[in-house]
Formats: structure tokens, C-alpha cells, sequence
């Protein structure tokens, strides 16, 4: 939902290069107003191809880095695990996000995880966020109704204001 994802059957697959990294349309804009509005941005990833040794640690880095070099990002958080090495952080366990949220101090229930697929609203749920969908026509059904479904990032920006308390916060502990 910050990127473009290659959808092969109906299921996205990330970027192989960072040549085909594209950022989609408004995201850049919509992480900005998040950010002046004092919202820390964590964006937590499951890369199972790592595991699936289909995708080495270092090229998900360089697309990490890529991304905080583009978008005010407080931090990227990375599962390298699959489902089958039954970890913690893998989504739709919450582990990615209490660390996350325990390491900046953030109030679970006073946040909201976005994503674009059920494991992404699972974990929300899971993790105490209140969430939003980015419906991007995946071939995959979302088992936990999520608070809001939208079509973008920059659609959700209103709501994610109105479900944290920052609508009239611009400039407020923005960094």
C-alpha cells in the first residue's frame, strides 16, 4: 500500500529490484500530512521470501532504506520469517507492533494499523489498533473486519486523523 506489488494469481509479490520500486500515487503527500500532524510512521513487513531463500535480506534492506530515504518513516520493522517457523512477529501475530510500539512509546489503543491485506488487519486487531484496509483487489479475503476500508493511503488520511485525535494537531510533535 506504499508500493506497487506485483500481483501474480490474484496475490501481490513484492519488488524484485529496486528498479521496479515504484511508490504509489500519493503516498508520499499523505505520510507527510501523517507526519506534521505528529504521527510517528512504522511500517511492519513480512518478508517470507527470505525465508523461501526466493529473496536475499539485503535487496528487502535496500528497498527498506529506499523508502526511508523517500517517505518520513520512524522506522521499518521486518518478519524474515514464513509460517512455518512459527514466530512472534509474523502477521497476523502482533509482535512487530508491541515492540514497535513499546520501543517509541506508543499507545496501541490510540493507534491505527493500515494495510492491505488480512494479515495486516489481523494483527492490528491483535495488537489493540484501531484499523483501515487498503482494498487492492488481492484475490484474498480479509477475516477481520476491519474499522474502515478505503481505496488508498491518501483516501485514509481524514480517518486516520479523526481515529487518533490530530485533525486540528498540525506542527505538533512532528519530526
Amino acid at each position: 500500500m506504499l508500493i506497487r506489488s506485483y500481483v501474480v494469481d490474484g496475490v501481490p509479490r513484492p519488488p524484485r529490484t529496486l528498479a521496479d520500486v515504484h511508490i504509489l500515487p500519493g503516498v508520499v503527500e499523505a505520510c507527510a500530512t501523517l507526519r506534521r500532524h505528529g504521527l510517528p510512521l512504522i511500517v511492519v513487513t513480512n518478508q517470507p521470501d527470505v525465508a523461501r531463500g526466493t529473496l536475499r535480506r539485503d535487496e528487502v534492506d535496500a528497498v527498506n532504506d529506499l523508502l526511508r530515504e523517500a517517505l518520513p518513516l520512524t522506522e521499518v520493522v521486518v518478519c524474515p520469517h514464513d509460517d512455518p517457523d512459527r514466530c512472534g512477529c509474523r502477521k497476523p501475530a502482533p509482535g512487530m507492533i508491541v515492540d514497535a510500539a513499546a520501543r517509541h512509546r506508543i499507545s496501541l489503543s490510540d493507534s491505527v494499523m493500515v494495510g492491505d491485506r488480512w494479515r495486516d488487519i489481523a494483527a492490528g486487531r491483535a495488537a489493540g489498533c484501531r484499523t483501515i484496509f487498503i482494498d487492492q483487489g488481492y484475490a484474498e479475503s480479509v477475516s477481520e473486519k476491519p474499522d474502515l476500508v478505503a481505496g488508498s493511503l491518501s483516501e485514509a488520511v481524514p480517518a486516520i486523523l479523526a481515529m487518533t485525535g490530530r485533525e486540528g494537531a498540525e506542527g505538533e510533535a512532528g519530526t
